[in-house]
């Protein structure tokens, strides 16, 4: 190989690396819209990564074991972020808090099918103690 070939060989890869960086770096972000709430009942980074398995817990928990608590339960996360601009929106809005992330990283939401996906209203909220 020549000097000149090794150096077209070179700043192609260069060029290559260039282009594949800015491109990266465009790549649009969702927007997550924050919760109602003043914090969430765990830490963000802990959620982004886990809260399926936390809401998978949360159900076996329930459906198995008869322990209903409201920590990771899907009603209360409904409850803080189904909101946007303070007004409810259904998991039918690409706005949802849900949609949000699961369509940017193409993942199907099916909690859907049989949960509510709006808060429910304040009076329908049961509290913990009322189930043993």
């Amino acid at each position: 190989m020549t000097a000149q070939h090794a150096l077209r060989a070179f700043l192609t890869l260069v060029l290559a690396g260039w282009v594949t960086a800015s491109a990266v770096a465009e790549v649009a972000h969702p927007v997550i819209p924050k919760g109602k709430g003043e914090r969430c009942v765990a830490d963000t980074s802990v959620m982004r990564r886990n809260h399926m398995q936390l809401l998978k817990h949360q159900r076996d928990e329930t459906m198995h074991n008869g322990i209903r608590t409201e920590r990771f339960s899907l009603v209360g996360c409904m409850n803080c972020h189904a909101y946007v601009n303070s007004q409810p929106v259904s998991i039918k809005d690409e706005r949802h808090f849900c949609n949000v992330c699961h369509q940017y990283a193409a993942v199907k939401i099916d909690c859907f099918e049989c949960h509510a996906s709006t808060p429910q209203p304040v009076s329908a909220a049961v509290a913990p103690e009322a189930h043993p």
